[in-house]
């Protein structure tokens, strides 16, 4: 996928090879977290979100990432407005983020979270030997981030909403090399089905989205994931590997009223790798 690939390009190469609810979020509002560069899963989602009729914000990690993730707002025609810096270890920024959402759009639809990190030592270790430091800062970033994020969304919320995470099947089997973020997600998971229950009599549907391995720059972290790739296209039912585009046609879907009943359990996009992995 390239950079200057916009949304209507997108629209048009998916129509091809796919009927489906087209206009199913026309008129939603939708802040995307997460996206660093053109291969991010959240890139992918946001991507669908506007294809299926959504107007999308989106966040930039620093100053740094901006080059990679400028040409994708523009892609996305996200309005500078709501092109907003947020790194959720500095104190403030993720609510400064949703203090513009409630300001430009007073409402809010659609959040999506893609945002994980572990310290490299703690990542390429055994669960045994992480430091208190490194399984406080994976579980700040990856999961409470998530929980803060619900938070700001719930008053934006006045007429229901979807909160989407990313989480992975390192949450419920041991995976090689997936290490203290196993644990991690577990909890993200686990958080997520009780915001599920808290949101729920609001009309706030929660979902965690655990797709198959994607060559993402986080995922670059985890050590042999290329065997573990491998591995997923060999034993996956459908023998394929998941492509950014599957997990936000997927996201898509559960974020329009086509899925107003599902709520709290984990969304598998892994061509079925978990029921065999």
């Amino acid at each position: 996928m390239q950079d200057e690939l916009s949304a209507e390009a997108y629209f048009a190469n998916v129509r091809k090879e796919i009927e489906g609810p087209y206009g199913a979020l026309e008129g939603k509002k939708a802040l995307v977290l997460g996206i660093a560069n053109n291969q991010s899963i959240a890139y992918g989602c946001a991507l669908a979100f506007r294809a299926f009729g959504a107007e999308v914000a989106m966040t930039y990690l620093n100053e740094k990432t901006k080059k990679y993730t400028e040409p994708l707002a523009e892609a996305l025609g996200v309005r500078p407005e709501l092109y907003l810096p947020c790194d959720v270890t500095i104190e403030g920024q993720l609510e400064a983020a949703f203090d513009v959402i409630a300001q430009h759009w007073g409402k809010l639809d659609i959040a999506l979270h893609s945002i994980a990190f572990a310290p490299r030592d703690d990542l390429h270790g055994r669960v045994v030997d992480c430091s208190r430091e490194g399984f406080l800062t994976a579980m700040d970033i990856s999961c409470h981030s998530f929980i803060r994020m619900a938070r700001f969304a719930e008053p934006l919320m006045t007429d229901g909403g979807v909160l989407i995470t990313m989480t992975y099947y390192g949450a419920e089997r041991v995976v090689e090399h997936y290490n203290v973020m196993g644990p991690v997600k577990a909890a993200l998971e686990a958080s997520a089905r009780y915001l599920a229950a808290e949101l729920g009599p609001k009309g706030i549907r929660v979902h965690p989205v655990s797709p198959g391995p994607i060559k993402t720059r986080a995922a670059s972290g985890i050590g042999g994931f290329d065997e573990l790739m491998e591995k997923a296209a060999e034993r996956a039912p459908q023998r394929a590997l998941v492509s950014i585009e599957d997990v936000g046609l997927a996201t898509a879907f559960l974020a329009s009223d086509y899925a107003k009943l599902i709520t709290g359990d984990t969304m598998y996009i892994d061509g079925g790798y978990h029921i065999v992995g």
